[in-house]
């Protein structure tokens, strides 16, 4: 790396910049390597600042929130990792129709709590989410029927230019789990987003973010793991078909397919991305076999896989 980018990032950030650091502690599944640079932020501003710097040093970079749907491989990240801590956000409840905006690294669960608070309806569903604003609309995270197609009124996107845009839901050209920019190779950074309420009283909406949250505890396991692992296939749920190959409660090493429920891979203690990934492939396999279904993932991988 450019010393003169290093040094520089460093007079930026601070001690909030380490070099060669562990991201494991990062990232739900609680695996993986070493990032080359290890960056928090705190505010948009700070995020604009890092991925204009981090681009113009033609510097490979992720950006992390909640670490929930990313595995990273135990030879670690040969880049920077920015860990979002961007959580400002604000409550329009007096607007016509009422809606909310935060900055990316905000979480979407907390979100949703407080927007019960107001007595404000739509985010039920995103209770349980243990994700950030910015990966659920990256992602179009979804649960009880809701997802952020549904509630996106508009990003606020950086790209590597320094041009700032906004894209609604149908620029964002979501599909399940997916959007454009996930699908894409074009570079951007999510810095902040607004999303549609709608308006209830504090009764109806907290009574039906706590069904959903006692649902999600009869149904996913605890522990360390990245969540829904596959994309449940069109008419079929991925869980299922992992169980009916007989894979629920496999293991590899120290990660076990759960035996609550087999789309979620639970590290028990010890795991590492390596055992993840094999038996991410065991699955694969099993399931294309038995039932001619190639599961697509839900998480994403970040690193080199194939070597380790």
């Amino acid at each position: 790396m450019d010393e003169t980018v290093l040094t520089n990032l460093k007079q930026l950030f601070g001690s909030r910049l380490k070099e060669n650091a562990p991201v494991s502690a990062f990232c739900t599944a609680q695996t993986g390597g070493k990032a080359d640079i290890l960056l928090v932020v705190n505010s948009a501003t700070e995020l604009r600042e890092a991925a204009l710097r981090l681009w113009q040093a033609n510097l490979p970079f992720r950006v992390l929130g909640a670490g929930s749907n990313v595995l990273i491989a135990d030879k670690g990240y040969r880049g920077a990792v920015i860990i979002n801590r961007a959580k400002a956000y604000q409550i329009h409840a007096e607007a016509d129709p009422p809606y909310l905006w935060a900055e990316s690294g905000a979480n979407l669960g907390g979100l949703a709590r407080q927007a019960a608070i107001q007595g404000l309806s739509g985010l039920e569903w995103a209770a349980p989410v243990p994700g950030t604003l910015g990966g659920a609309v990256y992602g179009n995270a979804g649960a009880h029927g809701g997802d952020m197609a549904g509630n996106l009124a508009l990003a606020d996107i950086l790209h590597p230019s320094g041009e700032m845009t906004q894209w609604n839901a149908s620029q964002m050209a979501y599909q399940y789990r997916s959007s454009a920019l996930k699908r894409s190779a074009e570079k951007a950074v999510i810095l902040s987003a607004s999303l549609h309420l709608s308006r209830s009283t504090r009764q109806q909406v907290t009574a039906l973010m706590t069904k959903n949250l006692e649902q999600r505890r009869r149904t996913q396991p605890p522990g360390a793991s990245m969540g829904s692992m596959f994309k449940n296939p069109p008419g079929d749920y991925a869980g299922r078909l992992i169980e009916a190959a007989g894979l629920k409660g496999a293991r590899v090493g120290g990660v076990q397919i759960s035996p609550l429920h087999a789309n979620f891979f639970v590290n028990t203690g010890s795991a590492t991305a390596a055992d993840i990934y094999q038996l991410i492939h065991q699955a694969r396999q099993a399931v294309q076999e038995r039932f001619g279904v190639l599961l697509d993932l839900e998480i994403e991988l970040l690193g080199d896989f194939e070597a380790a």
